[in-house]
């Protein structure tokens, strides 16, 4: 009789010690795919905070003259309190700019570019490219436009290779206007060949 108390009190030890791990595994389980509930609710609530465009193609015109065209595999806008008004191009953007004559002045090509309307600024980064009407080049990691101030600035090593490969220049950093004739370069070296006509090439135009 008392062995089958024994008995019966160990069996009941076991039951209640299953009981209470498979509540505990349920809790966990439970807490598990709440996690990934949040998770999932916080992606989507991301992807609500962003328009996302393919394959996109912008004309920027003033008073029916074409004076750039941009287009890029993909365009994020963010409606995001943090990053409002931001328009980024995760995957690339090219940018041809035309002058009076519809002819091309300029074109500049990049990875990744960033676009912040509040501050003016358009920054370009990863295997920056600048072509010139000319033929100049101008090769870069990173490269900003300043809306308000129509400046072009950098803080990175940059290369200019003028036209006909009559030289190039290279700078720690650089700031110039936006037709590149005005161009101060930080460190600046390099070489150039000069012709009859003149010492110095002109760059860009």
């Amino acid at each position: 009789m008392i062995r089958n108390m024994l008995v019966y009190s160990h069996i009941k030890k076991i039951i209640q010690y299953t009981i209470i791990m498979l509540f505990g595994m349920v809790i966990f389980v439970s807490c598990e795919n709440d996690m990934k509930d949040i998770d999932r609710l916080a992606n989507i609530k991301q992807e609500e905070e962003v328009n996302i465009s393919k394959h996109v193609t912008v004309i920027y015109s003033d008073s029916s003259l074409v004076k750039a065209q941009m287009t890029s595999p993909e365009m994020r806008e963010y409606t995001d309190s943090v990053r409002m008004g931001n328009i980024e191009f995760p995957k690339g953007i090219l940018i041809i700019f035309y002058g009076p004559d519809k002819k091309e002045t300029q074109r500049i090509k990049s990875d990744y570019a960033i676009q912040k309307p509040a501050q003016g600024l358009t920054e370009f980064r990863k295997n920056v490219v600048v072509n010139m009407q000319d033929g100049s080049v101008i090769k870069t990691e990173q490269l900003f436009y300043d809306e308000k101030n129509a400046k072009y600035y950098n803080t990175v090593p940059i290369v200019f290779d003028f036209k006909d490969s009559r030289g190039s220049l290279y700078a720690t950093s650089f700031e110039s206007d936006l037709n590149f004739n005005a161009i101060d370069g930080e460190s600046m070296t390099g070489y150039i060949i000069p012709t009859e006509n003149s010492a110095f090439p002109s760059f860009g135009n």
